[in-house]
C-alpha cells in the first residue's frame, strides 16, 4: 500500500544533473531557477561522469523519472553522445558549460582545454572549503561554543530565521560560520556576546512572515500550531528583542524576508566587503 506521503514524493519534479566534476555548477544554477517555481523539486546530482556507460544508466533512470537533464560535461563527445541518447528518448536536456565555452573560444579566438573537473580540482581554495564546511557542522545552532571565536562570521537570531541554511552555504564558499539561536527566556550566551562585532550578523525577518514558517513547522510535527512558540504577540517581542540586542552590540541587520539563501548571503559578504553599509 502506497503512503500519502509516498505519493506526494513521487509526484514531486525532478531534475538530474550530471557533471564531470562535482555538480556544484549545475546544482546552483538549477538551485536558483527553481526558486521561480512554487513547486518542490528533487535534484539528483551525479558527478565525476566520465564513460558513456554511466550516462547511459543514468538517461535510463531519468527517464523512468520524467526529469529534465541538465550537464556540465565538457568532454565533447560524451556531451553530444548524452544530447543524442536523450532525443532519441524523448527527453529534455540542458548543456549548461559547452554553449558559453563555444562562444567564447569562436569570440576571442582561443582553443578550449576541454578538462573535465578543472574546476573543482583540489587546491587550497577546495581545502579551505572543506574546512570550513566542517567548522559549520560543528558550530551548527549553538553548539560548540567555547570554539566559536575561531569564526569568520556568526550569525544568529530567533527560531527559523534560515540560520543554518545560510551557515552552510557560506561554509560552501569558504567562510567558517557558526550559527547561535536567541532563545526567549534566556539571555545570550557569553561566546557570542564576546565575538569580535563586525563578524556577527543578526538575522531578522517580517513577523507575519516568521509566524506562518513556525506555524507550518508545528503542522509538520504534529504539534498543535498555536502554542507560544507560534503565538503572534510572542513572535513580534521576539523580534522586538532581537533587534534591540543587535543595536546594543553593534551586530549588522539582515532581512531575510521573502529571499533565497543565495541572496541572503550575498548581502552578508557584501556587509563583510564593506560595500554598503549596515541595515
Amino acid at each position: 500500500m502506497t503512503s500519502e506521503a509516498d505519493e506526494g514524493a513521487a509526484s514531486r519534479p525532478e531534475v538530474y544533473l550530471l557533471s564531470d566534476g562535482t555538480g556544484e555548477t549545475a546544482l546552483a544554477a538549477v538551485q536558483a531557477a527553481t526558486t521561480q517555481f512554487q513547486a518542490e523539486f528533487r535534484i539528483r546530482t551525479f558527478g565525476e561522469i566520465r564513460h558513456e556507460s554511466q550516462v547511459r544508466r543514468i538517461l535510463e533512470r531519468a527517464r523512468e523519472a520524467s526529469a529534465v537533464v541538465v550537464f556540465t560535461l565538457v568532454h565533447e563527445p560524451l556531451a553530444a553522445g548524452l544530447q543524442e541518447r536523450a532525443q532519441s528518448l524523448g527527453m529534455i536536456t540542458v548543456d549548461l558549460l559547452g554553449p558559453l565555452i563555444r562562444s567564447m573560444a569562436t569570440q576571442y579566438r582561443i582553443t578550449p582545454q576541454y578538462r573535465p573537473g578543472v574546476l573543482h580540482a583540489f587546491s587550497d581554495d577546495y581545502f579551505r572549503r572543506v574546512e570550513a564546511v566542517e567548522f559549520a557542522v560543528r558550530h551548527d545552532d549553538g553548539a560548540n561554543l567555547h570554539t566559536l571565536f575561531e569564526a569568520d562570521l556568526v550569525l544568529t537570531g530567533v527560531s527559523r530565521t534560515s540560520k543554518t541554511p545560510l551557515s552552510m552555504y557560506l561554509a560552501q564558499r569558504g567562510f567558517k560560520t557558526g550559527n547561535v539561536p536567541l532563545v526567549p527566556g534566556m539571555d545570550p550566551p557569553q561566546a557570542l556576546l564576546e565575538i569580535a562585532p563586525h563578524k556577527v550578523f543578526g538575522l531578522v525577518v517580517d513577523a507575519a512572515a516568521l509566524l506562518g514558517i513556525r506555524r507550518a513547522r508545528l503542522r509538520q510535527l504534529g504539534t498543535p500550531p498555536y502554542s507560544t512558540y507560534a503565538d503572534a504577540e510572542n513572535v513580534s517581542q521576539e523580534l522586538r528583542r532581537a533587534r534591540r540586542l543587535f543595536r546594543q552590540n553593534g551586530w549588522k541587520v539582515v532581512d531575510i524576508t521573502g529571499k533565497a539563501v543565495e541572496e541572503n548571503a550575498s548581502r552578508i559578504l557584501e556587509l563583510v566587503e564593506g560595500r554598503v553599509g549596515g541595515v
